[in-house]
């Protein structure tokens, strides 16, 4: 899906993409909305850019937004300017945030962008795109477990892990449905400028057209709590490596397990 080389939307893609645990069963905990985490991205060690995701209830909907943007040395040679949107129709309480509806991707990464959005019906198990640069609209078959790659993430958050188990669920990236796995790979604790983090350490088996599917694995940490807050995340490239790294937002951190 996202395309970029210096690697500043790590977070949008690999917060989406590790969802794949989204079908565990649920655990007694609830979802605390509303939600903002921002993040630090690094290439190699430099500071590459920040992202940031928020959550917020509208109604009887759940919206969820994610945006990156490239640092301003960076912009000069390759400007990043993502906007990515899941609305999902709520669910039924404390756990179920609902399914997505409407999914949307706007890609500015240098030379490459991206206008297209996707429409859910669940009634026809169907999923209708729009790209709005080409012009052109596809229809297609999807599952009763089929999230965008951006809503998946919060039903993984809400459930236990088991370390050395994989997990699956379907994922529509507005190209292809993806059946994804996600290894749950060791427990671990670790130093960050936030502090010091019990954590879960993910690996997502992505197979789409994505940076990491393309490069290199990723790994996740996240707490090992009831909230599973993303902390750090890596990824192998070409040349190099890409973190990103949770450095605010506001997320109840005073509760977090360290």
């Amino acid at each position: 899906m996202l395309i970029n080389k210096s690697g500043s939307v790590v977070v949008a893609m690999a917060m989406a993409l590790c969802a794949a645990l989204a079908v565990m069963p649920p655990c007694a905990s609830a979802f605390p909305i509303p939600e903002r985490l921002e993040f630090e991205i690094s290439y190699t060690g430099i500071t590459a850019g920040r992202a940031v995701q928020e959550v917020t209830l509208e109604g009887n909907e759940v919206h969820i937004v994610s945006t990156a943007k490239s640092a301003d040395w960076l912009k000069v040679f390759f400007p990043v300017n993502d906007r990515i949107e899941s609305v999902l129709i709520s669910g039924a309480p404390p756990l179920n945030i609902g399914v997505p509806r409407l999914y949307r991707e706007r890609i500015h990464e240098g030379w490459t962008r991206f206008q297209k959005d996707a429409v859910f019906d669940r009634q026809k198990l169907e999923v209708h795109t729009k790209d709005l640069r080409k012009n052109t609209e596809t229809t297609q078959g999807i599952t009763k477990q089929t999230y965008d790659t951006l809503s998946s993430f919060f039903y993984f958050r809400s459930v236990p892990l088991q370390v050395g188990t994989s997990y699956y669920i379907d994922i529509f990236d507005c190209k292809r449905l993806w059946n994804t796995e996600v290894q749950v790979l060791r427990r671990e604790v670790i130093e960050t400028p936030l502090g010091r983090f019990k954590t879960v350490v993910i690996k997502p088996l992505l197979r789409s057209e994505g940076i990491f599917s393309r490069t290199g694995d990723i790994y996740i940490w996240l707490t090992d709590d009831d909230r599973r807050i993303p902390i750090l995340m890596k990824s192998k490239v070409k040349i190099g490596s890409i973190t990103a790294t949770l450095v605010g937002g506001t997320y109840w951190p005073n509760k977090m397990q360290r």
